[in-house]
């Protein structure tokens, strides 16, 4: 009896033989059950940090034409007969050609708008002025928020100073631009949006920065208030109404104070622009009032005219050629700034901290500049960083690449999100 059983245990060990596979595969998974999971914030350290170095950005060259596309002419003919058809073809290229000369109409429209805010003589650029013979005038723009302070100031300027965004509260500290003609220096002074409640006075708990905006209103030798007719006449606020009052209720004796009547190009109707004026013609306190457009210029022209007329002499007080380093720092973080507000939505840029942590010119002549973005929960820092760094990294490319543009020279940017 115990051979038998000897040889039917045998018998079954040598016909099946073991598989372990099931074991294992069950001891794997427990082993890789056991293993501790992964913390995203200590992990994606490298996806946050967007540097500038590891993208190359195309030199843009307004001179340089683009290489056309080459192919053997024996297919291409085939291929319009087959697919195409010659006609069909001969009519995309008609097209395309049209396209083209309409993109190089517009490149010149724009380059010749560019030169009407320069000097108008080429000699004036070398010539040096002396300081007896300097003018300078210190102009503050205030406003309600949203009402194209920014956009009138980097057109006034010529060049990219302040961030500009259709959101509101886009300006968070006063910016200043600086546009030198002839003898004459104008010095911009950008403020941040003033806000007042339904009787017409400030908060109380109003932030700081717009305190300070309402504290340095006497400071400016000409007061420009920035007035959104688009908005008033579509989505009438009494608030920014009694702003406008309550500012030309306590003018200075010394101090020029303008309306400047903002959007016009945004009007369809003409005629209502004629309301608007005939409403704040008897305002007390303002010298002049202009219709103008910041963001395309039109009027602008004539307001620059009337505040080179108001110079008083006295020395400049910036270098006319070369911008001094504080104002190329406020310009970066106005640009990144500029970026985060068209790339990342809501409410969260206004919870982020933006600071500027180190700036250093090398050898080479190029910039590094490092600026972080500081969060305060984990969630916001994941929408900033983005899709294995996607969204940082697409703010740090457009950043780099305007700013490079402004400062003509080569600009390493490095941008970094951290939790605080």
């Amino acid at each position: 009896m115990k051979a038998l059983i000897t040889l039917r245990t045998l018998k079954y060990f040598t016909s099946k033989p073991r598989n372990s596979q099931p074991f294992k595969s069950i001891l794997l998974s427990h082993f890789f059950s056991a293993e501790p999971e992964r913390n995203d914030s200590e992990n994606d350290n490298s996806d946050s940090v967007f540097d500038s170095s590891h993208y190359t950005i195309p030199n843009i060259d307004a001179n340089t034409t683009p290489q056309e596309l080459t192919w053997d002419e024996k297919y291409r003919r085939r291929a319009d007969k087959l697919v195409f058809g010659k006609e069909t073809q001969k009519s995309k290229l008609k097209i395309l050609r049209e396209r083209e000369e309409e993109e190089r109409r517009r490149a010149l429209a724009k380059a010749l708008l560019q030169a009407a805010l320069q000097r108008p003589d080429d000699e004036d650029e070398d010539e040096v002025v002396r300081e007896e013979d300097q003018k300078s005038l210190s102009v503050g723009i205030i406003g309600a928020p949203n009402a194209g302070k920014s956009a009138l100031t980097n057109f006034m300027v010529g060049t990219k100073v302040s961030a500009v965004s259709r959101k509101t509260n886009t300006t968070i500290h006063e910016v200043l631009g600086i546009m030198t003609k002839g003898e004459t220096q104008i010095c911009f002074f950008d403020t941040p949006g003033l806000a007042l409640k339904s009787n017409g006075y400030p908060y109380k708990d109003m932030k700081a920065r717009v305190d300070n905006a309402w504290s340095a209103i006497d400071l400016y030798d000409v007061l420009m208030v920035v007035f959104d007719v688009h908005r008033h006449l579509t989505r009438p606020d009494s608030r920014v109404v009694r702003l406008i009052e309550r500012v030309g209720t306590k003018a200075k004796t010394n101090q020029k104070r303008l309306l400047c009547i903002n959007k016009v190009d945004l009007v369809e109707k003409k005629k209502d622009l004629l309301k608007v004026a005939e409403q704040f013609k008897d305002l007390p306190g303002y010298d002049r009032c202009f219709m103008i457009s910041g963001l395309k210029g039109a009027g602008v022209k004539d307001l620059i005219k009337y505040l080179m007329e108001q110079a008083v002499k006295r020395p400049w007080d910036e270098d006319p050629v070369n911008m001094s380093e504080e104002v190329m720092k406020n310009i970066s973080l106005e640009v990144v700034r500029e970026k985060l507000l068209d790339h990342v939505h809501q409410e969260i840029p206004y919870g982020i901290e933006h600071r500027l942590i180190d700036w250093k010119e090398l050898q080479d002549g190029s910039l590094r500049i490092e600026q972080h973005f500081i969060t305060h929960k984990l969630s916001q820092r994941k929408i900033l960083v983005g899709k294995r760094g996607s969204k940082i990294g697409r703010i740090g490319i457009e950043a780099n690449e305007e700013l490079r543009s402004i400062f003509k020279k080569e600009v390493h940017l490095i941008l970094q999100v951290r939790l605080k």
